[in-house]
């Protein structure tokens, strides 16, 4: 049983953090730069493919969107953890795919963010390989 319950600690943190990250998207300057000319500017730059998009607005987008991507990953795989565990015991497809990619998320934290994403994605994706690990052995 300790390992639903270190995929669903897992979850929670991802859940926690896209959380975190939509609410500085949307309610804080946390995301902006510093350089009150950088913003004026993005705000003012259109991207190459379409008019209609500052670079400013792609930026929140992104955000925004990045958020959401991780809460999904994060409410799916706890509520199925919750309703369905049993089920995925015998598929091993579900457990591989969401460690290849919080490990791909691991990667991008230690390379492109900072210090907080990092250990968030690095301690779910402990949890889920000890999980994964505890499930092979029995």
């Amino acid at each position: 049983m300790i390992e639903k319950y270190l995929w669903q600690v897992g979850s929670a943190i991802l859940i926690i953090l896209g959380t975190l990250h939509l609410l500085y998207t949307f309610f804080s300057n946390k995301f902006s730069s510093k350089n009150e000319k950088l913003i004026s500017e993005m705000k003012n730059s259109h991207i190459i493919l379409t008019n209609k998009v500052t670079v400013w607005r792609g930026w929140i987008g992104f955000n925004a969107s990045h958020s959401s991507g991780i809460m999904f990953i994060g409410i799916v795989n706890l509520y199925l953890t919750l309703q369905y565990f049993s089920i995925f015991l015998s598929d091993h497809l579900f457990f591989i795919f969401n460690i290849l990619t919080i490990g791909f998320y691991a990667w991008l934290a230690k390379k492109y963010w900072f210090w907080i994403p990092f250990m968030g994605m690095i301690t779910t994706l402990i949890c889920y390989v000890f999980s994964y690990s505890i499930i092979l052995t029995h």
